[in-house]
């Protein structure tokens, strides 16, 4: 039976490589435009499914379900709060983006404030990137893959620890190979592949987990016996004790998610790169809609997994993979253990890719090598990603023993999230802050955070209000401080965003009603789980 897994899952991978490979063989991958933003090409459907994919890997797969495991129906916060990120990406930021004709979000801070603003925010990324992002993209790829595929038991080797080591280095290769020879294009078509695979596949796992818990009696009897032997799990208001408190959707976690989905560089690289500002709303409003449907791929497979192995021992992070492994068809295992590592894939090259923009263009090109020619920064890219991935794979096994992946996650990422995304607003809602606040901003909410989080006595701040109020507030305060300096330093003259003629910037006529329509609907999925 694992054989039959084994092949499945080899297939199913091979597969979605090779078309990969028909559709973009004859890309441009020669030029920064090529390399960096797939040439200004992408369309709603790929720009969608990009999205989707960056955001959908194995930390949510396996953490966000290991949460659900744990806290029930009210993490799914994550998913659903970011629908209303998705309508701001698509209404406000995105236009000035497209606007500007960046391709990195530093290269924005550079033309609203100075040089020395977007090297802090390129650095800032890239350490953040290498310490926390890829690393837990490949960890918790490597757990998933474990439980489903019974790695222990396909190729004999006992030690957890050397299995650990080994899956994070064959996938961390693979996934580098996609994106320091393909470019963004090559990542955004086997994001897409894979994307409609996980959607079957996460749906699938849904209608064999309610199957076991009815014991085959049909999937609304398993939604029944769900609701009436753990109707805690299934309350969509998070209480005090748990992971989210309905009261931080109103902070830190709409503030973490509007980050997320609006400024952070591995996520809107490809917006950026669509032909025009339509198409890139359309397909930012289709991923909110996709976002709509994630509590019954990310959250709902997490609870069943709680109904049927909570007194066997199993831990939160390694639900998802035991339930996998159990509830699926040996076929259909294989064909979900590829999909998953296509969303592995696809998250770390996408942000390896992001990574290796950041440096060549913010870095490389902006102040190690002035004169570098298009060649030399597509290559600088490559070096450099082998040097981040390689990392990467090191630190990856290192983050075993973490009680909740998802939260140290979210918990890390708030560091300079927070920060950026205070900077990045005032930017372009303020007319005469000078780029010293910026700076002041950046640095300093970095480290206020760092410092709620690890150093005493500042570390019981967070504890006392909840860290999630704590980031909102940090915010707040970075906002109230460059408004300050503004009033008291304001630049000499005015800033003014400059079109470059980048695209068309005509906005898609239904974007309004759609970004209305969502919101309604996350408010409306809200009320019908309020317990």
């Amino acid at each position: 039976m694992p054989l039959l897994t084994f092949a499945s899952f080899l297939f199913f991978t091979g597969l979605v490589a090779f078309i990969t490979w028909r559709i973009t063989r004859r890309d441009d991958h020669s030029s920064t435009s090529g390399f960096f933003l797939a040439g200004r090409s992408l369309t709603f459907p790929l720009i969608a499914g990009s999205l989707l994919m960056t955001n959908l890997s194995t930390e949510q797969m396996v953490g966000l379900n290991g949460s659900a495991f744990t806290d029930g129906l009210s993490v799914m916060a994550w998913e659903v709060v970011a629908v209303m990120a998705l309508v701001a990406l698509a209404l406000f930021f995105l236009p000035r983006f497209l606007k500007s004709g960046i391709a990195t979000l530093p290269q924005l801070l550079e033309i609203r404030f100075d040089k020395g603003t977007q090297l802090i925010t390129n650095v800032i990324f890239l350490i953040a990137y290498a310490v926390v992002l890829l690393p837990i993209i490949l960890y918790s790829g490597a757990i998933g893959l474990q439980g489903m595929l019974d790695l222990s038991g396909l190729t004999g080797i006992e030690s957890s620890t050397t299995l650990l080591w080994l899956t994070v280095w064959i996938v961390g290769i693979i996934g580098s190979i996609y994106a320091l020879f393909g470019g963004l294009r090559t990542v955004a078509v086997s994001d897409t592949l894979n994307g409609v695979g996980l959607l079957i596949g996460g749906f699938v796992i849904v209608y064999f987990g309610l199957q076991a818990v009815s014991d085959n009696g049909g999937v609304l009897a398993g939604w029944e016996i769900l609701k009436e032997s753990n109707p805690d799990k299934m309350n969509s208001i998070g209480g005090s004790e748990q992971s989210v408190p309905f009261f931080t959707l109103f902070t830190g976690v709409f503030l973490i998610n509007v980050f997320y989905w609006t400024t952070n560089q591995q996520i809107i690289q490809r917006t950026f790169a669509a032909k025009n500002l339509a198409e890139g709303q359309k397909g930012v409003l289709l991923t909110g809609f996709f976002k709509l449907l994630g509590p019954l791929y990310l959250v709902l497979p997490g609870i069943i997994a709680y109904h049927l192995y909570a007194d066997q021992g199993v831990k939160a992070d390694a639900a998802y993979g035991h339930l996998v492994f159990n509830v699926l068809p040996a076929p259909l295992t294989g064909f979900f253990a590829a999909v998953m590592v296509g969303a592995i894939l696809s998250s770390f090259n996408s942000a390896l890719n992001s990574t290796t923009t950041l440096f060549s263009l913010g870095l490389y090109k902006a102040v190690l090598k002035k004169d570098a020619t298009e060649a030399q920064v597509v290559k600088s890219s490559q070096v450099f990603g082998w040097i981040m991935a390689i990392s990467a794979m090191i630190i990856a096994p290192l983050l075993a023993g973490q009680e909740s992946l998802f939260g140290y996650l979210q918990k890390m990422n708030a560091i300079y999230f927070i920060p950026i995304l205070a900077v990045v607003v005032v930017g372009l809602l303020t007319r005469r802050v000078p780029p010293m606040a910026a700076k002041i901003a950046l640095v300093g909410g970095c480290l206020a955070i760092f410092c709620g989080y690890f150093i005493p006595p500042f570390n019981k701040l967070p504890v006392i209000m909840h860290e999630f109020h704590f980031v909102a507030l940090v915010f707040v305060l970075l906002v109230a401080l460059m408004l300050v300096i503004g009033k008291l330093r304001p630049r000499a003259e005015a800033w003014k965003q400059e079109d470059v003629g980048a695209v068309d910037l005509t906005p898609w006529k239904g974007a309004v009603p759609a970004g209305i329509v969502l919101v309604i609907l996350v408010i409306a999925i809200y009320l019908a789980f309020a317990g």
